[in-house]
């Protein structure tokens, strides 16, 4: 199964088009987010999203947002003009948070669980969270004794 989560910056605004037949939205936008070396610059990729999804991203998002996308990665070929070809990475948005955990928009119309644990809070005078209750060590099973092995039981796969 291909799923990836990314936390990354808009950095190019999203623009919206529609599909050849003029039926469905599309927009696109690029991000970025950190390389895993601190001397390497940050790494770019292309996100799309598709239908209804398409139309939120292009009216809620802006350059600089930091959000959370979780969607599908795959790998494009391009024709690049001197002849060579070129493989990019892209990603098919299903979901897309803003960082602070509020949720904005979705592929689907279910409600988000996702809570950001910044702005979580216990109130001031609740009680204290309980212990959690000490687990008993499970009971010997009968005849735990080791038994010996057989030739029989040996087979002749060298390890």
């Amino acid at each position: 199964m291909n799923s990836c989560i990314l936390m990354a910056q808009i950095v190019q605004a999203p623009e919206l088009r529609y599909t050849q037949d003029n039926q469905r939205p599309v927009a696109q936008m690029l991000v970025e987010f950190p390389a895993s070396r601190d001397t390497d610059p940050p790494n770019r990729i292309k996100v799309v999203g598709w239908g209804n999804l398409a139309t939120e991203i292009q009216e809620q998002y802006q350059v600089g947002d930091r959000i959370i996308i979780q969607g599908n990665l795959r790998m494009n070929t391009i024709d690049r003009p001197d002849g060579l070809k070129e493989k990019r990475a892209e990603l098919s948005a299903s979901q897309i948070f803003k960082q602070d955990g509020a949720f904005v928009a979705s592929g689907s119309d279910r409600p988000s669980n996702v809570v950001s644990m910044e702005n979580y809070s216990r109130p001031l005078n609740s009680p204290p969270l309980p212990s959690p209750a000490p687990v008993a060590p499970p009971a010997p099973l009968p005849n735990s004794e080791p038994q010996p092995l057989s030739n029989d039981d040996l087979d002749d796969i060298p390890f």
